[in-house]
């Protein structure tokens, strides 16, 4: 008689994108900030979504979160794909048409958005995703990990934004800040901050 095999491990309930680069950039704190990350969504049953390379921060993270027992879903175009730059270990890789859809189906995929430190793509990817929960898109919140201040710049950028009166006082709360891992988790996995809608009582002249 044989034996049965043994369940499968759930997939988790919950899974949140991380944004960052495909360097490991010019402080320690990044990869440590990184390792983390990773080992902090495992241990709290949550899934990483990530952009499926396997270079830089990137690879860090995803690599902190497989070895710690978590699952890890890369979503790649196929123009990186082709580069060879994709991580070949992950749980699912999954490879897509365009940068469009890669954003639109790690969106689909995730509660919330986590912005380690990175370069451009890493802030356009974060930037969008605020858009998007800001005009009502979504429901889903944003926190920037803020590694040594990485970050600073831009809490001061949308402090200005808002004293010029481009941004709403209450959609400044949107735009959370973690100091650490497990508070970058706990954040991304959380409510969104109650804040009207973009275009309610909107002062057209």
């Amino acid at each position: 008689m044989s034996t049965p095999a043994p369940p499968s491990s759930p997939r988790p309930a919950r899974r949140i994108a991380v944004y960052t680069g495909t360097n490991l950039g010019t402080r320690s704190a990044y990869r440590s900030a990184a390792e983390e990350l990773g080992r902090q969504l495992a241990h709290h049953g949550v899934g990483l979504v990530y952009g499926g390379g396997k270079a830089g921060l990137m690879g860090v993270v995803a690599d902190a979160t497989l070895a710690a027992g978590g699952e890890v879903i890369g979503v790649i175009p196929e123009f990186l794909e082709a580069k060879e730059l994709a991580h070949r270990g992950l749980t699912e890789l999954r490879v897509v048409s365009s940068m469009h859809e890669r954003k639109e189906l790690m969106a689909d995929l995730s509660v919330g958005f986590v912005a380690l430190p990175g370069g451009f793509g890493t802030l356009e990817e974060i930037a969008e995703m605020l858009t998007w929960t800001q005009l009502a898109i979504q429901a889903k919140p944003i926190v920037f990990f803020d590694v040594e201040g990485y970050w600073s710049a831009i809490f001061r950028l949308v402090d200005d934004m808002v004293e010029g009166g481009f941004v709403k006082p209450e959609h400044r709360e949107l735009v959370m800040r973690a100091t650490f891992a497990e508070e970058a988790v706990a954040l991304a996995t959380g409510p969104v901050p109650d804040v009207p809608h973009k275009w309610i009582d909107l002062d057209v002249r």
